[in-house]
């Protein structure tokens, strides 16, 4: 079940007459995200890491760059865009992939409730600037905003399994 934001929420301004952007993985997205993985590999990228999965249909490894929010020895892996392909793998088989500085690690996932989301979600605005547009909350918005709409953008917790 989707929980949509409250549509008089003080905190989203104007955003019920603004949709929340749709992400599309096209020509020019595919090659940017092959450059950012070359930057991501290196450790160039603040908080930003290869993320691989399994294709649930195919079997075959799959690459996407993503960013990290990590806090008092936590991680936490966001989908900004929804249930795009990578998530729908992550789900699937329980586990992912992270490498980053010729360091790989395997890791079980665990999707958060939304009450648990909704303070990562907001930390995770402020990390990664460029996803802005696809949260109906504002940056300035309180924690329960961004739990309202965690049902559009999956939080992960990272659970460390080993080193691959």
């Amino acid at each position: 079940m989707v929980v949509m934001p409250d549509q008089d929420s003080p905190s989203r301004g104007n955003a019920s007459t603004q949709p929340v952007r749709q992400y599309r993985l096209g020509r020019t997205r595919r090659v940017g995200n092959a450059f950012s993985r070359v930057f991501v590999r290196a450790g160039l990228l603040p908080h930003t890491y290869v993320l691989t999965t399994r294709g649930r249909k195919t079997g075959r490894a799959r690459s996407n760059p993503v960013t990290l929010v990590e806090h008092d020895g936590h991680r936490w892996l966001v989908a900004p865009y929804g249930a795009v392909s990578w998530v729908l793998n992550a789900r699937a088989a329980g586990r992912v992939r992270l490498a980053r500085r010729g360091t790989t690690r395997e890791y079980a996932i665990h999707e958060l409730p939304p009450e648990q989301a909704g303070p990562v979600l907001k930390e995770y605005v402020h990390i990664a600037k460029v996803t802005r547009p696809y949260f109906r909350a504002r940056p300035d918005a309180p924690a329960r905003d961004f739990a309202a709409e965690a049902g559009l953008h999956p939080v992960f917790e990272l659970e460390r399994l080993g080193v691959s």
